[in-house]
């Protein structure tokens, strides 16, 4: 710390903190962290970030060096705007994780071969036992390290974690080894592992370890690779969120258009956007007439018309004509860099997750070390001869190394998470598994989610004597010549009716009204009702009643005349997908209950809910809103899921328990979420959920077995009864029990898999 007087803070202070190997260091910083007066800390493990709430006199300074006090590192993460993407994870991560995937490859090449020669007689040549001392020996001392490195620290605080363990267990089988090989018959030429499996005393200086500790260090040395990357993804939804705004702006100086980085816009700069380009930032219209497809905001799929006066926001795209904008707001306080920081305090705010290993571990270690002292001081006082005692001692060490609880939870998310793979639903690792058990309420999006997400003609409204098809395809025909997405969508279901579409003559654009021109000889007029008033025309009282109905319902409508005669209505909405009703009841079943949550307006939303089954509807919220929704649902108790898929999703989708994004909609969704959908049906989140259970299940029946595994054998350890052919069966066969344990979940069937639903209940 610099002698500076530390400047004073108030509210809510961020610090990143290094040096974290398992939940516990998070909760151990946390602890240290709230004993300051006045302090309220949250420390999360999985973003690697604390949220500190502080009185006036407490500084960022004070708090890094509480946290520094307890043996980790931290700092105040670099201010990000909407182009600086300061406090994401970056190259440093990236080096952590590719120095443990150069470990994990070391210690597989070197560790296979040590496992293999101490389980298989045929592989014992006649000095094998020095071979796997020089395989082993790096092994131990370099892919290890990160273990030992931590429980070193911890020591220093006076604290044990399963690094602890496995380091103790680690050493004792390494440096009991190079007593047999040195000091003991172990190191004879021609010496084997006998197969004997009976119950009897043994010295233990004819017998090595050494595949204990090669074996586990390369298992653990997986676990924390898989886990790492899987916090490396979490991280980066911030930065993915913030590459959506525009690169540059062209601003118009002294009459001139000059394009300029993003960087160099200024609050008052009056910036062009032509259709097709995302909007700079935020800002007011100066002049043009446009639509802008704010999905990404709103989620709502009709783009919004805009002109002279009306707000925009920028990264919104101009889906129509040139428009003047006027910068109101830039950097970090657009509404784009706002959703990146709802993202990234919604992900920090979540509780850190206690893993059962850690937490079991922090008893476990102290009482085998007790155990294995209180072993040695009994056979001591009893007599026996120092060696036989400092046999029984190490044996209970060596016993406890945890070799089935290394592969207890990577195996069943290997095998869990690869069969979800194959149903198209990605997890991203064990710390979600625990939300989808406790998980009561299921919030969805509408647009993407439960419905297509795209606007579609659903119907088609004819005055007498004009037929279907010769009113799509003639609109179609004009329709064609606009790039709205409105007019796209009605020009390509009148080509699939009516085939080619006819070239209009005379097109032209009515900018917020819809287009007109010449087809076949016809003047068309398509667009709002207000458009055909201009030319004095009036819908038909049929007409009239067919468009207040449609538009009741949500749907979009558009109407057309030719030959100064109105002819019909379109109308159009977002169609909800076929299996969507069929979710809602599997939801039910796995006791979920479903709440809508969309930007679109209330009429839309309702309607979407009446045919779907939902009783539930929040409608017309923004992105800040959806997340207060989500957090108003945990402040009654209720444990949370979203499944979302537009860029509007992401601070929710983080905010929530449980978040499952649609692998059909934007990067952010998807970095935001813990389960990703890769199929687009959501069905296929009650088969996340389903099998996230399965999974979690798994984890838990075999690190049961894995600890019931020590607990058993520990007293034949201490006295004196394990030979080390019993020790190494009994410690294949709890592994072997667990890797199968864990093969079951390539049995799980999802219900969303081809057209049929399997009516087989859940798991």
């Amino acid at each position: 710390m610099s002698g500076n007087p530390a400047e004073k803070t108030t509210g809510s202070v961020e610090l990143e903190i290094g040096g974290m190997t398992c939940a516990s260091c998070a909760a151990r910083i946390e602890k240290n962290l709230n004993k300051l007066e006045g302090v309220d800390a949250s420390v999360n493990y999985a973003t690697e970030k604390a949220r500190v709430k502080v009185p006036e006199g407490v500084s960022a300074e004070h708090l890094i060096a509480a946290v520094e006090e307890t043996g980790y590192q931290a700092s105040q993460p670099e201010p990000a705007h909407e182009h600086d993407h300061g406090g994401v994870a970056g190259p440093e991560t990236d080096r952590e994780i590719e120095a443990l995937r150069t470990r994990l490859i070391g210690s597989v090449v070197l560790a296979v071969p040590v496992i293999a020669m101490s389980m298989v007689e045929a592989f014992q040549f006649e000095y094998w036992q020095w071979a796997s001392l020089v395989l082993a020996s790096p092994v131990v001392a370099w892919a290890a390290w990160p273990f030992h490195k931590a429980t070193w620290q911890n020591l220093k605080h006076g604290a044990t974690t399963m690094d602890t363990l496995v380091t103790i267990g680690i050493s004792a089988a390494y440096l009991w080894s190079l007593y047999a090989l040195f000091l003991g018959t172990a190191g004879e030429p021609g010496m084997t592992h006998p197969f004997s499996i009976t119950v009897s005393p043994t010295d233990g200086a004819s017998n090595i370890y050494l595949e204990v500790a090669a074996g586990v260090t390369m298992f653990l040395i997986a676990g924390r690779y898989f886990e790492l990357k899987s916090k490396r993804r979490a991280s980066s939804a911030m930065k993915a969120l913030l590459e959506l705004g525009a690169r540059e702006a062209v601003l118009i100086r002294n009459g001139v258009e000059t394009p300029v980085p993003i960087e160099q816009l200024a609050v008052n700069d009056e910036f062009v956007v032509r259709p097709g380009e995302k909007i700079a930032t935020d800002g007011v219209v100066v002049s043009g007439l446009s639509a802008i497809d704010q999905s990404m905001l709103t989620g709502e799929p009709v783009p919004v018309e805009v002109g002279e006066g009306d707000q925009v926001a920028g990264a919104t795209v101009n889906a129509g004509g040139r428009l003047v904008i006027k910068a109101t707001r830039v950097g970090a306080d657009t509404q784009l860099a706002q959703m990146a920081k709802l993202v990234e305090e919604a992900q920090s705010g979540k509780a850190p997750v206690q893993k059962l290993a850690d937490r079991i571990s922090g008893v476990f270690v102290p009482v085998v070390i007790a155990i294995a002292a209180g072993t040695l001081g009994a056979w001591l006082g009893a007599g026996f001869p120092a060696e036989a005692a400092f046999t029984a001692a190490v044996a209970v060490l060596i016993i406890a190394c945890p070799c089935a609880l290394g592969l207890a939870t990577p195996t069943a998310l290997l095998v869990g998470t690869g069969r979800g793979a194959r149903l198209g639903i990605l997890i991203k690792g064990p710390e979600i598994l625990e939300s989808t058990r406790r998980t009561d309420t299921i919030v969805l999006d509408k647009t993407g989610t439960v419905t297509a997400g795209k606007m579609t003609l659903t119907d088609v409204v004819t005055v007498s004597g004009t037929g279907r098809p010769e009113l799509l395809r003639l609109v179609g025909g004009i329709e064609n010549s606009s790039e709205h997405p409105i007019a796209r969508a009605i020009a390509r279901a009148a080509a699939e009716e009516t085939g080619r579409l006819p070239e209009p003559e005379g097109f032209a654009n009515v900018p917020g009204r819809g287009v007109q021109g010449v087809v076949d000889g016809h003047a068309i007029l398509v667009g709002r009702e207000s458009l055909l008033n201009d030319w004095s025309q009036t819908l038909p009282e049929a007409l009239t009643t067919a468009r207040l109905k449609a538009e009741s319902e949500g749907s979009t409508v558009v109407a057309a005349s030719w030959d100064g005669e109105p002819r019909g209505i379109l109308v159009l909405a977002d169609k909800i997908k076929p299996t969507s009703r069929e979710a809602i009841r599997q939801f039910r079943e796995l006791g979920l209950e479903p709440v809508l949550l969309t930007g679109d307006n209330e009429a839309a939303a309702q309607e979407v809910a009446s045919e779907v089954g939902i009783d539930t509807v929040h409608a017309e919220v923004l992105p800040g809103e959806k997340v207060e929704v989500i957090r108003q649902l945990q402040g009654q108790g209720r444990v949370v899921a979203m499944v979302g898929d537009g860029v509007n999703d992401a601070p929710a989708l983080a905010q929530a328990d449980l978040g499952l994004a649609m692998g059909t909609g934007t990067d952010i969704a998807i970095e935001a979420a813990d389960i990703t959908l890769v199929r687009g049906d959501l069905r296929s989140a009650a088969d996340a959920i389903r099998l996230s259970r399965r999974t979690l299940g798994t984890i838990k029946v075999n690190l049961f077995w894995a600890f019931a595994y020590n607990v058993a054998a520990i007293p034949l350890a201490a006295l004196g009864l394990l030979n080390p052919m019993l020790a190494g069966a009994a410690m294949a066969v709890s592994s072997v029990f667990v890797v199968g344990n864990s093969l079951r979940l390539r049995s799980f069937s999802g219900r969303s898999e081809g057209s049929g639903i399997n009516p087989a209940k859940g798991d």
